[in-house]
């Protein structure tokens, strides 16, 4: 590769941060964080200019070069840092959560400097392959962690931010992309690529230009960031789990070394022994709470993300499916760091709260009453009890007086309260966290709230369960009214018939008629007897020819004083109905135009169509019902004009005759009569059907 291009093209770099850092440093547009911006270019600059000065003056120079590349990324990760809010840039004052980072990232760079340094003094090392290995897989760590640094910045800015960011963040990352790129290279042929080596300084000055655009975007640079806390402790356990296999790692390679005939079995055996042991530490529960605890303490003044709480809360209540109250004691009990608990719900009929499930804890067969100390506490205080606390200080509880089994638990740490609107739903016994923690007011209020969210949805789980055993009830109940109101119209029709039958006993026709009348409310009432025992049923559809259900419903009123007049005018209509049911609408409709006629009027049925759909119309000469009545109660339950009524038949034939996708209108005049219209929509039927009912 000739020194000439490798140059010019470390020199491009060099120029193009040099000039950049300078319009910095005047405070060109940019105001908040130029510092930082300019003092990355200004290293920049410099490790350009030395990687100039090696390609000219040969190896001698190599480790000013190193050493500023080291530099080199720790400034810009420390300007990244500084932009993502790390820092707060009036007083300049390091907020508690920027020192996990900062110091990582210092330790990092001051270990990867002292390797350098170490292994360009002796030469000894830097020939053997472990050396070049130690400086490659710390640039290549370096470059990634810029990466990640340009990635964050993007991803929580908002998004009309971005415009503003987004060359820099391309101009950084492609910084460090090709660095990545270069040093993965070199991890994969244990070399160098000098063409890839000298395209890199001309890349780098590419990458110039955008970082100043966005510097005239953007003066101020100022974006904030939250690092919530799951990304810091999964981050901590990696950073941990690789310092500690580096050392280890280092550890076997000294033991290695001077074991010996023994060396490379001891150093197996111990990598061996130090993998168990960070894998038995990475699934310990104690060490992960002892981790979060020390995160929660250390770096953040509030000790949980309400925001993560609240979402974990909500979620693990509000899943589908059974295991509510399991998913309930897990739910408090995980931010305590509770391994098990047991909860108690309220029971009126037993007067306690009762125990109805546990949580890797053995079951608790006794009981709290209500009008006890430990229930009453509970409800008057509103408070969570600390059972070691209560030990240990027991005047802080004043007036509480622990049950015995309670008291005897060795396991029990916590009793949190279940609240619904100020009574007490039920409480929560949990058991001793995994790692020492502090019971302070911010977990204390944290359960509070839990548990009162935790009350409202185990009692609407028990409402619902109420409702639906209502529902059972209420379905019951209704088809038993409707039952009885069809058994109080076969009654007063043969009540009708028998007060007929002194005038007209001897008239065969009566008789005949009699009988037939009979037969049916027997076979209506064994019908009606038989669906009251099994219960509700769902209809059945199937076509039905409207002309027989009319003749029978008028047939079945012959008994009376005055014949109901049929008129068919369209004879063949068919609708899809159950044939029972609809007869049953149908026949109370006309029943109660007889009832409410005197013997002197008259009551037609007339079948038309209309359309697409089939008309029944019963019109009776009675005395009529007022607008205001027909608006208001004609079709409500239990609302009737007759004296023995049940006001059930009206609303029953509505809701069937909509069920089947139709519509009955009422048009009624005081004392001149009433019209029910009946419109249906007409099934599509093969004229065979019809032929063959006629």
């Amino acid at each position: 590769m000739s020194t000439s291009i490798v140059a010019a093209s470390y020199v491009l770099a060099a120029l193009a941060f040099l000039i950049l850092s300078l319009l910095l440093l005047t405070r060109w547009r940019a105001r908040l964080h130029a510092a930082e911006l300019a003092g990355a270019c200004l290293l920049t600059a410099a490790w350009g200019a030395s990687t100039v000065a090696v390609a000219m003056e040969g190896q001698s120079l190599i480790w000013l070069s190193e050493v500023l590349e080291i530099l080199r990324s720790a400034a810009w990760a420390f300007f990244l840092l500084s932009v993502l809010g790390q820092l707060r840039t009036g007083k300049r004052s390091m907020s508690t959560a920027s020192v996990f980072p900062l110091a990582g990232i210092g330790l990092f760079c001051f270990l990867l400097l002292g390797a350098t340094i170490f292994l360009r003094i002796n030469p000894a090392y830097i020939g053997g392959a472990g050396g070049f290995m130690v400086i490659i897989v710390g640039r290549t760590a370096a470059a990634v962690l810029n990466m990640l640094l340009v990635e964050q910045l993007y991803r929580n800015s908002a998004q009309e931010e971005r415009w503003a960011i987004k060359y820099a963040c391309l101009g950084i990352g492609g910084l460090f992309a090709y660095d990545f790129y270069l040093y993965s290279d070199a991890m994969l042929f244990h070399r160098i690529n000098l063409e890839i080596w000298a395209a890199r300084g001309l890349a780098d000055a590419l990458t110039a230009p955008l970082i100043a655009i966005s510097a005239a975007r953007n003066p101020r640079w100022s974006k904030a960031l939250a690092i919530s806390r799951t990304v810091l402790f999964h981050s901590a356990v990696i950073i941990g789990s690789a310092a500690y296999l580096l050392a280890m790692a280092a550890a076997g390679y000294y033991l290695r070394l001077f074991g010996g005939t023994w060396g490379t079995v001891m150093q197996v055996a111990f990598l061996f022994g130090a993998a168990i042991l960070l894998f038995a530490a990475l699934f310990s529960g104690s060490a992960r709470a002892w981790l979060r605890v020390f995160i929660s303490k250390h770096f953040y003044s509030y000790r949980y993300d309400y925001r993560e709480e609240w979402i974990r809360f909500t979620r693990a209540l509000s899943d589908a499916g059974a295991g509510l109250n399991e998913r309930t004691i897990e739910a408090i009990a995980q931010p305590m760091e509770s391994p098990s608990g047991a909860l108690f719900l309220r029971k009126d009929d037993s007067g306690a709260c009762e125990s109805v499930t546990h949580w890797n804890m053995p079951p608790i067969h006794h009981a709290a009453p209500l009008d006890g100390s430990l229930c009453g506490y509970l409800e008057n205080t509103q408070w969570v009890i600390d059972l070691q606390e209560y030990e240990a200080c027991p005047e802080k509880y004043e007036g509480l007086i622990l049950p015995e089994w309670l008291a005897n638990m060795r396991a029990a740490w916590l009793v949190v309260p279940l609240l619904l609107e100020r009574q007490l739903f039920g409480f929560v016994v949990l058991g001793r966290p995994r790692s020492r923690m502090k019971l302070n007011w911010e977990a204390i209020d944290l359960l509070k709230i839990a548990g009162a969210q935790a009350a409202s949805y185990l009692a609407q789980r028990e409402s619902q369960h109420a409702l639906m055993v209502a529902r059972q009830f209420e379905s019951y109940t209704r088809m038993s009214t409707f039952i009885v109101h069809d058994l109080k119209n076969l009654i007063s029709q043969l009540s009708l018939m028998l007060t007929n039958a002194e005038r007209h006993k001897d008239n065969p026709e009566f008789q005949a008629d009699m009988l037939e009348t009979v037969d049916l409310s027997v076979k209506k009432m064994k019908l009606l007897l038989q669906k009251l025992s099994r219960g509700p049923e769902t209809d059945t559809f199937a076509p039905v020819l409207l002309t027989d259900i009319l003749m029978q419903a008028v047939q079945q009123k012959s008994s009376f004083d005055f014949k109901p007049v049929l008129h068919l005018d369209t004879p063949d209509l068919v609708v899809l109905a159950d044939h029972a049911r609809l007869e049953r609408v149908l026949g109370h409709l006309v029943q109660n135009a007889i009832e409410a006629t005197p013997r002197s009027g008259t009551v037609a049925v007339r079948l038309c169509r209309s359309g697409d759909h089939a008309v029944i119309e019963v019109q009776d000469s009675g005395h009529g019902m007022t607008e205001e009545f027909i608006r208001d109660k004609l079709f409500t339950p239990f609302e009737s004009t007759k004296t023995a009524g049940m006001g059930i038949g009206v609303f029953e034939s509505r809701a069937y005759v909509r069920l089947l996708g139709g519509e009955i209108d009422v048009h009624s005049v005081p004392s001149c009569g009433t019209t029910f219209r009946v419109s249906l929509p007409i099934h599509q039927y093969d004229h065979k059907f019809a032929a063959a009912a006629a």
